[in-house]
């Protein structure tokens, strides 16, 4: 009997269940006319009370997943720009790179410029005298003062020992004329002269195996190997040879 009526009440719930859900579409499918202007909407994300503040403001960094594939676009190479003041401090430091390259330039020069004087004031046994001008007559007394004081050295350009073409280099420099090591460049430096008869003193006398200065008298003064000497333009030029002025 209890049982009977245990099915009777369930029978009657779901009869009611139904019941209401047949109502409830009808219901409102009822009032769907009188309400067609209400919108209800139900909020499905959490609400926050937090302000972004100045959401014009450049983000100042980035953070990203290491694993994360841009296409390629992470390598890249992109043109970096430099600052005002970058530029400014990279011209300050070419400019103080220049300026120590020229002091470099110049203390290099100044101590050659020494050594010269040095090699100039002091040959070892023999105290060397300037020349005291830019004649002939100069050039001709600066040359005489090393005659039987300085010896033959090979490749030689100096008091301390010069060959014959180092000898009529070192002696027109000091006058301030630049020559070529080489007796054969020597015979084509300057302007030409005919014909022995001619030549003045002070005029190069070379060809391609010796180099002397001519003095006068059919005579030069020139380095052999026994040292620096006067002789005779015929017995050192046995061949040709060219006379050269620079004077």
């Amino acid at each position: 009997m209890k049982h009977i009526k245990h099915c009777s009440v369930i029978a009657a719930l779901a009869a009611a269940a139904l019941t209401f859900a047949g109502v409830a579409p009808a219901a409102l499918a009822a009032n769907d006319g009188a309400t067609q202007d209400a919108v209800v909407a139900t909020r499905s994300f959490p609400k926050t009370n937090a302000v972004k503040k100045n959401i014009l403001a450049e983000a100042s960094s980035t953070q990203v997943e290491s694993d994360s594939d841009w296409g390629g676009v992470e390598s890249l190479n992109v043109p970096q720009t430099k600052s005002q003041a970058e530029k400014d401090a990279e011209a300050a430091a070419a400019a103080a790179e220049q300026q120590r390259q020229q002091q470099a330039q110049a203390q290099a020069q100044a101590a050659s410029r020494s050594a010269a004087r040095s090699d100039l004031s002091s040959s070892g046994s023999f105290t060397v005298t300037p020349p005291d001008g830019a004649s002939v007559s100069s050039l001709l007394t600066f040359a005489n003062q090393f005659v039987g004081k300085v010896p033959y050295v090979s490749g030689g350009n100096t008091p301390s020992g010069w060959d014959c073409s180092g000898f009529v280099q070192y002696v027109y420099g000091q006058m301030g004329v630049s020559l070529p090591h080489y007796s054969g460049a020597q015979a084509t430096v300057g302007r030409a002269v005919g014909s022995l008869a001619d030549a003045q003193p002070g005029d190069i006398i070379a060809n391609a195996q010796h180099a002397a200065i001519y003095v006068g008298n059919g005579m030069v003064i020139n380095s052999q190997l026994n040292g620096t000497r006067y002789d005779p333009i015929a017995w050192v030029f046995p061949s040709s040879y060219s006379i050269r002025r620079i004077f």
